[in-house]
C-alpha cells in the first residue's frame, strides 16, 4: 500500500495517515456526508419555530386570563403558523447561513414572526374579527414567542454543531500547483500526493478524482493556467459547487463572470449605488443643503463681507477638482488665501504658518467655514453632503501624486465627492506630508463606498459636528 498524507486545514493543519484514507484501490470518503444532516437540522429548526410560536401564544394567553385566555390565543397562533413558516421558507430563515450563524437565523425568524403577525392583524381588521381576540393576550403571546425563538436558536446551534460539526458544508481545496490559497474551514489535499491528474481521456483518472470529491459540497481548484480548463470540465460533471482559482480575477477586480456570444466576459464594475439608493441620497442632499443655506444665510453673508473687507479680493476661491466618473468640476470655497497667491492645482498644501493665508482665512480654515459654499455644489449636483473628499489634480502625498501612491485611488470617484466623509470624521484631514496620510483617507473612502446606507450618511453628518474645529486645519 502506497504512503501519502492528507492535510486538513480547519483551525490548524492535521496530518492524517494515508492508511485511514485508502482501502485497496479505492478511497474511503475524506469527509462525512452532510446533506442529510443539514436536512435534519432544517427540520429541527422548523419544528422548533413551530413550538416557539404555539408555546408563546399558549403562555401569553395563560398569563393574561388563565385557560380561558389560552383558547383564544392558541387560535390566533394556529392561524399565524402557516403564514410564518411560509415567509420563513422564503426569507432565508432556513438556510446554510442560518445554520452557521444563530444570530442571523434569529433575526430572520423574528422578521417572519413579525410579518405574519401584521398580516393576521390586517386580515382580522378586514374580516371584523378583532374583537374575538384579546389585544393584551396577543401582545404577550408575541413577546413570549420572540423570547422562545431566541432561546431555541441558541440551543439548536449546539444541535447543529453536534450533527454537522464546526462547518455545515464540506469544502475541499485541491492544490494542483497553482496560486497558494488560504481559506479557513477548508480541507486541503495535494493533487500530487493523491495522484490526481485531470486527464479527460482517462476514465480511471476521473474515477480517482471523483472518489476524492465524494461528499464534498464545494470544491476549489488551484492549478496552473494550462490545466484549469480540464479541471473546469471535470467540476461541471462532479455534482458540486466548483471553483477554479484565477489570478486575473484579482488583477481586474472582477465582480462576476458570464458568457456572451461564446466569449467570456468579466464584470469589473457595477457602480456602488443602485437607482433607488441614488435617488434617496440625492433627496437627502437637496433637502438638507437647501435648509442649511437658508439657515446659515446670515453667516454666509457675514463671512462674504469679511473676506471682501479683509483685502478687497474676490469672495470665492474656485478650484478645479476631480469628481464622479473622474470628471472635473469647479468647487467653491470662501477665499482664505491672498488673491494672487492661491494654488489653483493644489500642488502646495497649506502649512500651519503659511504666509498665503489671510487673517480672516485663518479663522475660516480652523472652523471649516471656508467649506460652506460647497453647499452650492451640492445643489448643482457636482457634490454630495457625504462622500469622498474631492482632491486637486496637483496634490502630493510625500513626493508622489495621489494616484501614484495606490492604484485604487481612482475607485473613489465612483461616487459624488462629499463635503464631509468617513475619512474626515476619523481624523484624516489636513496636509498629506507622507504617503500614509493619503492611505488612511483612501481606505476610509473605499470602506464607505462598500457599505453605503442612508442612515450611515446621517450618522456621518452628525459626527462631523465634533470635528468641524480640528488641530490639522490650517
Amino acid at each position: 500500500m502506497e504512503l501519502c498524507g492528507l492535510l486538513m486545514n480547519f483551525q490548524t493543519k492535521i496530518t492524517i495517515p494515508h492508511e485511514n484514507v485508502v482501502l485497496g484501490n479505492d478511497f474511503a470518503p475524506l469527509m462525512p456526508a452532510l446533506e442529510r444532516r443539514r436536512l435534519q437540522c432544517y427540520a429541527a429548526l422548523i419544528l422548533g419555530d413551530m413550538l416557539c410560536l404555539i408555546g408563546g401564544y399558549y403562555l401569553g394567553g395563560y398569563v393574561y386570563r388563565g385557560m380561558q385566555g389560552v383558547s383564544h390565543s392558541l387560535v390566533f397562533g394556529q392561524l399565524m403558523l402557516p403564514a410564518m413558516i411560509t415567509i420563513a421558507l422564503y426569507n432565508g430563515t432556513y438556510s446554510v447561513r442560518s445554520l452557521e450563524d444563530s444570530r442571523h437565523g434569529f433575526a430572520r425568524a423574528s422578521a417572519a414572526l413579525a410579518l405574519s403577525f401584521v398580516i393576521m392583524q390586517f386580515i382580522a381588521f378586514y374580516t371584523k374579527s378583532n374583537d374575538d381576540f384579546s389585544r393584551v393576550g396577543l401582545t404577550l403571546g408575541t413577546l413570549f414567542a420572540f423570547g422562545f425563538l431566541l432561546f431555541a436558536r441558541l440551543f439548536l446551534r449546539q444541535f447543529v454543531r453536534w450533527r454537522c460539526g464546526a462547518h455545515v458544508i464540506n469544502e475541499l481545496l485541491i492544490d494542483d500547483g497553482g496560486p497558494p490559497i488560504r481559506h479557513r474551514g477548508t480541507m486541503r489535499i495535494s493533487a500530487e500526493t493523491f495522484d490526481l491528474d485531470p486527464q479527460l481521456d482517462d476514465p480511471h483518472a476521473l474515477h480517482r478524482i471523483g472518489l476524492v470529491m465524494r461528499n464534498a459540497d464545494r470544491v476549489i481548484i488551484s492549478s496552473p493556467p494550462h490545466r484549469r480548463s480540464n479541471w473546469a470540465m471535470i467540476l461541471k460533471g462532479a455534482n458540486v459547487a466548483g471553483e477554479v482559482v484565477d489570478e486575473a480575477v484579482v488583477e481586474l477586480g472582477a465582480l462576476d463572470a458570464h458568457v456572451v456570444a461564446n466569449q467570456g466576459w468579466l464584470l469589473v464594475s457595477s457602480g456602488p449605488l443602485a437607482l433607488r439608493a441614488r435617488a434617496a441620497k440625492r433627496f437627502l442632499d437637496l433637502s438638507l443643503a437647501g435648509l442649511a443655506i437658508i439657515a446659515l444665510s446670515p453667516v454666509l453673508l457675514c463671512v462674504a463681507v469679511a473676506v471682501k473687507l479683509d483685502d478687497g479680493g474676490p469672495i470665492f476661491f474656485i478650484q478645479r477638482r476631480l469628481g464622479r466618473g473622474n470628471r472635473f468640476f469647479d468647487m467653491f470655497k470662501f477665499r482664505s488665501m491672498v488673491a494672487d497667491r492661491g494654488d489653483a492645482d493644489g500642488t502646495v498644501s497649506a502649512s500651519r504658518s503659511d504666509a498665503r493665508i489671510t487673517r480672516v482665512g485663518k479663522f475660516m480654515r480652523r472652523t471649516s467655514i471656508d467649506e460652506l459654499p460647497q453647499l452650492l455644489n451640492v445643489l448643482r449636483g457636482d457634490m454630495s453632503l457625504v462622500g469622498p473628499r474631492p482632491h486637486a489634480i496637483g496634490s502630493y502625498a510625500g513626493d508622489k501624486l495621489f494616484w501614484e501612491v495606490d492604484p485604487r485611488y481612482w475607485h473613489r470617484h465612483a461616487l459624488k465627492p462629499g463635503i464631509t466623509g468617513l475619512a474626515q470624521i476619523r481624523g484624516w484631514r489636513g496636509a498629506t506630508d507622507k504617503e500614509s496620510d493619503l492611505q488612511g483617507r483612501l481606505d476610509a473612502d473605499l470602506e464607505y463606498m462598500k457599505g453605503w446606507t442612508l442612515w450611515r450618511d446621517l450618522w456621518i453628518l452628525i459626527a462631523t459636528a465634533r470635528v468641524v474645529v480640528h488641530e490639522r486645519a490650517y
